[in-house]
């Protein structure tokens, strides 16, 4: 009777120790959750399968959503580095305009083998999901061209990406045009600047754009030339990252250092100032609470005499006063290019999440994107028309693929 007692005893001590370690079993996988032990989704399938936890777990993992803005530690990095605030927006385009944004789609990483496809697809995505709400409306596309490209350069914008944001854009030249008034109506603004490619003549039209953009009261103010392909879904993701209240300045560096400068302004040209600056030829965007900053080095013609003290072109001119003068640091992108770069470089499933692309040529060489799309090389020797139809699967585009 005493060994069936102990036996017992012994039995109902196992018992509750794994009674014991089933509850604490079930309460560790109730705080885990399910979303936790799957933050890759599987091949071919699109991380906004993934759980509402998975969005803000801070760690750079596969799987994880940035879709919400970089904290001030991540956006401190960037400075130093590079601003990665986007992969590809596959957002829809219908007859009229776009149709939603704000939400980042799969990396071409996190998409199966033969997924390219689905980069370009379109599913339209909500604008609630980002930190600033961007809307169309608060966007200044200044375009900067001159009169003798009106047709050769501007007639492919305006078939392109201009036709989704013509509202939004504004052509900055320097001679009248019947045919193009008719096209952008007041907001071709013939700046009567010299059509010479010096640079008083680009800080004469820089000027001007600064100018139109204060006047227009809206929030954000993007540069461009009329060689640069712009992708307002990403280039709205981007910006949707910060407060235009904010001291927002952001593009890509033609120089992998900074330029030094005679300093001019504050003192008598003795001493030197450097400074990054964003190249003109990939654009840039600036906030309109840091352009009213500028506006004692800027505005009503002051532009133009700036320049002429530190003797630098139109886009050196903003760096400077940015960062020489106002001391904001220029947040550097990789999302914008020019024709300065080896544009071949850029792996085509990368292509969807930039923001300004571009095309260059000369009597040698042609240097445009590797994209595989609806019209071939010599109908589309850009690549603007390929990049536009893989983007927007616009009703002008051919129906299949010619390669």
């Amino acid at each position: 009777m005493r060994l069936l007692g102990v036996a017992n005893s012994k039995l109902c001590f196992v018992l509750s120790l794994s009674l014991c370690a089933s509850l604490l079993l079930l309460v560790g996988l109730q705080q885990w959750g399910p979303s936790d032990l799957q933050l890759s989704p599987p091949p071919g399938q699109p991380p906004q399968a993934l759980g509402n936890a998975s969005r803000h777990r801070g760690a750079s993992k596969p799987g994880r959503l940035v879709s919400d803005p970089p904290s001030a530690a991540e956006r401190e990095r960037s400075r130093q580095r590079v601003a990665k605030p986007g992969k590809p927006l596959r957002t829809g385009v219908r007859e009229k305009g776009l149709q939603g944004f704000g939400k980042e789609p799969a990396a071409a990483d996190q998409l199966g083998a033969g997924s390219q496809e689905l980069l370009w697809d379109a599913a339209p995505l909500h604008p609630s999901s980002n930190k600033h709400n961007m809307q169309l409306s608060d966007l200044f596309i200044a375009v900067k061209t001159t009169r003798k490209y009106h047709k050769a350069r501007l007639d492919l914008l305006f078939q392109t990406w201009i036709s989704l944001v013509q509202e939004q854009t504004f052509i900055f030249t320097d001679g009248e045009d019947k045919e193009l008034r008719e096209k952008a109506g007041d907001r071709m603004i013939n700046t009567n600047c010299s059509a010479a490619h010096t640079r008083q003549a680009l800080c004469c039209k820089m000027s001007v754009e600064y100018d139109k953009f204060i006047d227009s009261k809206k929030k954000w103010f993007c540069h461009v030339d009329d060689d640069n392909y712009v992708n307002i879904r990403s280039l709205l993701y981007l910006l949707s990252a910060y407060s235009h209240t904010q001291d927002v300045y952001i593009g890509r560096p033609s120089l992998d250092h900074p330029v030094e400068a005679a300093e001019r302004v504050k003192s008598d040209g003795s001493t030197s100032v450097k400074f990054w600056f964003a190249t003109g030829g990939a654009g840039f965007c600036i906030s309109r609470g840091l352009a009213l900053k500028m506006s004692p080095w800027a505005s009503f013609g002051n532009f133009i005499s700036t320049a002429e003290k530190i003797r630098l072109p139109d886009d050196c001119t903003i760096g400077y006063i940015i960062e020489g003068l106002l001391e904001v640091k220029m947040i550097h992108s990789d999302l914008f290019h020019s024709h300065l770069e080896n544009l071949q470089q850029i792996p085509p499933p990368i292509i969807p999440r930039q923001v300004t692309l571009s095309y260059g040529s000369s009597e040698i060489k042609r240097n445009v994107l590797r994209v595989q799309g609806p019209f071939s090389l010599a109908e589309d020797p850009s690549r603007f028309k390929s990049i536009h139809c893989l983007l927007y699967h616009d009703a002008w585009c051919p129906a299949k693929d010619r390669h």
